[in-house]
């Protein structure tokens, strides 16, 4: 089945359009013709059966079939990526969308080699397609946020808690992340519902940026004794802290699409 997405307020009705990029790609690369099926994904959770009405390389039309939603996730999941070299970030983007992140927070730490600077909007629409893309791929229906760039201070100014914050760090100190989810059971006797993991740059962060972070209420952990690259450690920790929390949760595929019915105006 052809995945495709739309913003949610372009997702009302019985019959939906693809428009430029996405009708060329549905018209030109997947060749899809009057009949085809095809799956429309909002990126808050609704999925929409459809059947292609209309084909042309400017605009596709889609009639609705049948829509579902999706339960809210369990847990949300906020990485702050320090920014790395070239084009990392949009290899973690695609993982972290794969492995269910709500949100990626790019971060500018001391030893952040790339800066965005004035394109940095720009910079992070690309980044935001990347995750549409990856979406789309694999069917997930929920759509993370990328925000624009933060330096740690910003970030730790906002003021915005977690029910837990882990901060991935290569100095002594450091714990395995278990021994926190652990640590949060034991005294909130409920797993938690939201985590924000910092995963610093090549180099790691500097001790100074750490002590802030920790301050601020995070818990260093370390990934083990190996030196990891920057994208493999995020998505080691990504993947944990979904084991962590969904190995107790017991959530059966069939239990996350509700709402399978005809279609809906």
């Amino acid at each position: 089945m052809h995945r495709f997405y739309l913003p949610p307020d372009r997702t009302r009705g019985s019959r939906l359009e693809l428009l430029d990029s996405e009708a060329r790609h549905a018209a030109t690369v997947l060749r899809l013709r009057p009949g085809d099926p095809a799956t429309v994904l909002d990126g808050q959770g609704q999925l929409i059966e459809c059947l292609v009405a209309e084909c042309g390389h400017r605009r596709v039309a889609l009639e609705v079939r049948a829509r579902a939603t999706a339960l809210p996730p369990a847990w949300e999941t906020t990485l702050l990526q320090a920014l790395p070299k070239g084009r990392g970030l949009e290899e973690i983007i695609e993982k972290a969308t794969e492995l269910g992140v709500s949100r990626i927070v790019p971060v500018l730490t001391e030893r952040t080699v790339p800066k965005p600077g004035p394109d940095a909007s720009r910079k992070t629409a690309k980044w935001q397609h990347v995750a549409i893309e990856a979406m789309k791929q694999c069917g997930n229906p929920w759509l993370p946020k990328v925000e624009t760039p933060v330096t740690p201070a910003e970030w730790i100014n906002r003021g915005e808690k977690t029910d837990l914050s882990l901060i991935c760090s290569l100095q002594p100190g450091s714990r395995p992340p278990r021994h926190y989810f652990e640590e949060f059971r034991r005294e909130h006797a409920r797993l938690p519902r939201s985590v924000s993991v910092w995963v610093g740059p090549e180099g790691d962060f500097t001790p100074e940026e750490v002590r802030a972070a920790v301050a601020a209420g995070s818990r260093p952990v370390s990934l083990g004794s190996l030196v990891l690259r920057v994208e493999t450690a995020a998505i080691s920790c990504l993947a944990i802290v979904n084991h962590e929390i969904g190995s107790h949760l017991h959530i059966s595929h069939p239990d996350v699409w509700r709402g399978r019915n005809g279609p809906r105006a």
